[in-house]
């Protein structure tokens, strides 16, 4: 995640009081607005001031409350969300100019959109003493600190979001294969049952063509003779259900040939149709 170079502006925050200069820090991500508000968010409900401490034995301020407002920072005028994060009884905390005393650290958060995938963040930072009212402004690490945090989050949703594209990028892939071996299952399938259908139809042509060029002798002694008369010489005696092949259809006589290949004529009565 890219951050443009960071800037320190100045502001008077403190209502009643003179004002004082508190510096804060602006970073532009090149992240949606709603990644930021969710980074935003996510640092402001973990109940920590980063960026500062008040004894040295604990690097940790915990501690910290989400807050609507704070007496400490004027009304915000300018464009964009402000959220607000305090920590009170804070005893003098480091990274706040001459801190001293017990008091409320408090920590400004505004979003800015620049773009639908370009997004400002302002953080202010400054410490109250509650006796005094003394405010102490940060030297700069808190904001830095709290700004960090942001950009680790960003990065974190922006990580989550890749690999969840990822995800389902692969799953998206693996459905497209998934469907593609059912739509060639399929397709065999349909070729197959064509090929099985076509295979029956053919055979049931082989069949019919047999009908209709093929008979069978009824009775033993059925005579092949030379010619189609009674007269002519017998080549053959064929054994009862014999085939024989149809070549010449005459009235009376069947031009014929043997399953050996001899021909003759046979009378048309003495053969019948195959079953």
């Amino acid at each position: 995640m890219l951050l443009a170079v960071s800037v320190f502006v100045f502001s008077a925050e403190c209502a009643g009081k003179e004002r004082v200069a508190a510096a804060g820090l602006v970073r532009e991500f090149s992240a949606a607005p709603e990644y930021v508000r969710q980074a935003i968010q996510t640092v402001l409900h973990d109940q920590v001031i980063h960026g500062t401490l008040v004894f040295d034995k604990e690097p940790t301020l915990n501690g910290a409350e989400v807050a609507d407002s704070t007496p400490w920072f004027e009304a915000w005028t300018g464009p964009g969300e402000v959220y607000y994060k305090i920590r009170k009884d804070a005893i003098a905390p480091r990274h706040f100019l001459e801190s001293a005393d017990k008091g409320t650290i408090a920590v400004r958060y505004v979003l800015i959109p620049v773009s639908g995938e370009r997004t400002r963040v302002r953080i202010d930072a400054i410490y109250v003493e509650s006796s005094h009212k003394q405010i102490h402004i940060s030297d700069g690490n808190v904001e830095k600190m709290e700004m960090k945090e942001i950009k680790d989050r960003i990065d974190d949703a922006e990580q989550t979001a890749q690999a969840a594209a990822e995800a389902k990028r692969r799953k998206d892939s693996t459905e497209i294969v998934h469907q593609t071996y059912i739509r060639q299952r399929e397709d065999e399938s349909t070729r197959l049952s064509t090929a099985e259908t076509s295979e029956k139809q053919l055979q049931q042509q082989v069949n019919d063509l047999r009908h209709e060029v093929e008979r069978r002798v009824k009775q033993p002694g059925a005579e092949i003779k030379a010619a189609p008369f009674q007269s002519a010489a017998t080549l053959k005696s064929m054994p009862g259900g014999a085939e024989l092949v149809i070549l010449i259809v005459t009235p009376h006589w069947l031009g014929v040939e043997t399953l050996e290949g001899r021909r003759g004529w046979i009378q048309a009565n003495e053969l019948e149709p195959l079953p």
